[in-house]
């Protein structure tokens, strides 16, 4: 099976002083404004990093709970915060590190097992074996 999804963004002006917008296929984003403000400031609008860990906690949410039911455990809340660090390297910016703050409320398994769950997910979803960045990962475990 072959998935294509697809968002288009575009920008007016200088980098610093211009600004864009972006609009996602699904039109849930639609010309929502983006600009250097909101990029690298406290400016309102998205940015690049916020819509990467957007992407990458609901995908990581939905793959945990891929992996738990497939060994037929369902899950009853499965809550994910992606922070998403970007430094300047060089002469550009980088994406260093990504961090999962995972909270699970999983009837029928333990903590530990949780815990392994999760390391599975955090390796197996799509977003994760799309970026280079360290992604790191806390977890909590709600009985």
């Amino acid at each position: 099976m072959i998935i294509k999804r697809n968002s288009l963004a575009s920008w007016l002006g200088s980098g610093k002083n211009g600004e864009g917008a972006v609009t996602t296929e699904s039109k849930t984003l639609n010309n929502a404004g983006y600009s250097f403000p909101s990029r690298f400031e406290s400016g309102e609008g998205t940015n690049s990093e916020e819509l990467i860990a957007a992407a990458h906690a609901g995908c990581y949410s939905m793959a945990l709970s891929f992996i738990l039911a497939n060994d037929g455990i369902q899950s009853e809340k499965i809550e994910t915060r992606a922070t998403v660090t970007i430094e300047s390297v060089g002469v550009g910016f980088e994406i260093t590190t990504i961090h999962l703050d995972v909270t699970g409320k999983i009837p029928g398994i333990d903590e530990i097992s949780f815990k392994e769950y999760a390391e599975k997910a955090k390796t197996g979803c799509a977003v994760s074996k799309l970026v280079k960045a360290n992604i790191t990962m806390e977890t909590t475990f709600i009985q």
